[in-house]
């Protein structure tokens, strides 16, 4: 099953997890869960520090191979359970702008779908031209990296 972006300034990604959506929403909300899989290999997650409610903070920290540090901050918009989560970089927490024209706003969805966990995550940019710079950066590749390391931890949850 392939998902259509909405519109040109839209990248998706969907797979179908072969997990409980309950150990697949805790891979995303959990800092010590998130730190095993959200960057994709050799790079790593060394800080996760998230509030995980509409409004709530997000900072997740990547790090390349050579220890060099990305800070990604951010805002929790939508939080429902096990169901949805949307976050965006165009706010840090308590509403307060990022310095700098935003990048994206991320709408993950989860669904069960024969037993497994249907994973859709859609990466909203403010235009075709950041859609275009992500996609140049390896959305594909890298959130599906991603996509495969957050499978294989929740299959072990």
């Amino acid at each position: 099953m392939t998902a259509t972006p909405a519109n040109d300034r839209e990248l998706v990604l969907t797979r179908l997890l072969d997990a409980p959506r309950s150990a697949v929403w805790r891979c995303w909300t959990e800092p010590g869960l998130m730190k095993q899989w959200f960057a994709p290999k050799p790079w790593t997650t060394p800080k996760v520090d998230v509030d995980v409610r509409p409004g709530g903070k997000a900072n997740v920290t990547m790090a390349d191979p050579e220890g060099n540090e990305y800070p990604n901050p951010g805002v929790y918009l939508e939080v429902i359970e096990e169901e949805k989560l949307a976050f965006t970089d165009a706010y840090s927490g308590d509403w307060e702008p990022v310095e700098g024209a935003p990048f994206m706003t991320v709408v993950l969805t989860f669904e069960d779908e024969d037993g497994k966990t249907r994973y859709t995550a859609r990466a909203r940019h403010w235009t075709k031209e950041k859609r275009e710079e992500h996609e140049k950066m390896g959305f594909h590749e890298g959130w599906g990296i991603c996509a495969d390391q957050l499978e294989a931890l929740a299959r072990t949850l």
